[in-house]
């Protein structure tokens, strides 16, 4: 079995710490697998590319958030501490609307070179729409609240 050293020195299972990340990449896998083989102008073909875009996104948010800061977002983890230079303390207190950024940038890049009718075309414009969502996401709750969310600002 996979182990990890803890920082107590201790060994415990990668699979155990990292099962979310690993099952929602496998779901992930599977839907790449079934929109592979089907016809995109199937209900099934066209909810499989859906689910690419979904559960892609999904993903992003799951491992990004667990090592992407974005100061002010209640989205993120918090931000520990401060660095001395001003340029990194900017990247690191919004690495996640800049890895957003800059990931979505090249699945638009990607898409705009496609041929948006194409099988893989359209699951490139969902992945896009799905970027555009997440950033907007991240953005917006760093003002905006929502009553009864626990994760609106307190």
């Amino acid at each position: 079995m996979l182990t990890i050293k803890e920082r107590s020195g201790r060994r415990v299972s990668l699979i155990r710490f990292h099962s979310l990340s690993l099952v929602t990449i496998c779901i992930l896998a599977g839907w790449i697998l079934l929109y592979a083989r089907a016809n995109p102008n199937s209900h099934a073909g066209a909810f499989f590319g859906n689910a690419i875009a979904d559960w892609c996104g999904s993903v992003v948010i799951i491992i990004a958030t667990k090592y992407l800061f974005e100061k002010g977002s209640e989205e993120s983890r918090p931000l520990l501490g401060r660095l001395k230079d001003p340029w990194r303390n900017f990247l690191r207190s919004h690495g996640l609307t800049i890895f957003l950024v800059l990931t979505g940038c090249g699945w638009f890049l990607l898409y705009w070179r496609m041929d948006p009718t194409a099988k893989w075309g359209q699951v490139v414009g969902n992945i896009v729409s799905e970027w555009v969502q997440m950033l907007g996401l991240v953005l917006l709750t760093k003002r905006l609240i929502e009553r009864g969310s626990k994760e609106s600002r307190k």
